[in-house]
């Protein structure tokens, strides 16, 4: 299995160090781990084997090796595929509600760390993880339940306008927030979100050029067809 480390993760410990919060860092990074194995754990229950794991800046993301067949059997406008991508999604913020439920029915410490500290990072890691930003798992969500109903292309489009629409949001409610309690790491979390948001919509794009190429081409073939 292909391990990726991205660099941008030692200038955000060099960050939240200057801050002092890198407690609560290594805490986020220590239960997004496991909110990533659920991920795993999930994908290999449902067939898949996992082939490339990331560490990033805000948590981890693994990789599966797909299998042709779980295109075949469509799902009203989506596959077998995208009900399994729909599982998996929500699979990672179930994994942090464990916790939560573990945490809160019992007295446990771990390392050290106040139960509050561990009930804290897992409902953040849960929440954040929920946002309808693609490739978050809320993004994920969306998309897969969007491809469903109403096809592959569509999701796609209906996805990012929602990824959009998030980030504008979360930057008008997070400009207020900085002002009132003047935290730095606020500010790193939506420039982060930012950069998703921005990288998928260039994937978006290439991939409307690729299906708008596609059609003019069948449009061609018709035409010869035809004549």
């Amino acid at each position: 299995m292909r391990i990726r480390l991205h660099l941008k993760i030692f200038i955000f410990i060099a960050i939240f160090i200057l801050t002092r919060q890198i407690e609560i860092y290594g805490v986020l990074m220590l239960f997004a781990l496991f909110h990533e194995l659920g991920h795993m754990l999930c994908g290999i229950l449902l067939g898949f084997k996992p082939n490339c794991f990331e560490i990033m800046p805000f948590g981890l993301s693994v990789g599966f090796a797909v299998k042709s067949e779980n295109y075949n059997r469509k799902i009203k406008k989506g596959t077998r595929l995208t009900l399994k991508k729909l599982m998996i999604a929500l699979s990672g913020p179930l994994t942090n509600l464990i916790f939560v439920l573990l945490f809160l029915l019992f007295p446990i410490s771990l390392f050290g760390i106040k139960r509050e500290l561990l009930i804290y990072a897992n409902v953040l890691i849960g929440i954040f993880n929920l946002i309808p930003i693609y490739p978050l798992d809320g993004g994920r969500i969306a998309k897969c339940i969007l491809e469903i109903c109403c096809g592959r292309r569509e999701a796609y489009e209906f996805s990012t306008k929602i990824s959009m629409l998030t980030i504008a949001l979360l930057t008008a409610i997070s400009s207020i927030a900085i002002l009132y309690w003047k935290n730095v790491a606020i500010l790193v979390i939506l420039g982060y979100l930012w950069y998703l948001v921005m990288t998928e919509n260039r994937k978006q794009k290439r991939k409307q050029e690729i299906y708008e190429k596609m059609e003019t081409m069948e449009g061609k073939e018709e035409k010869i067809a035809i004549g």
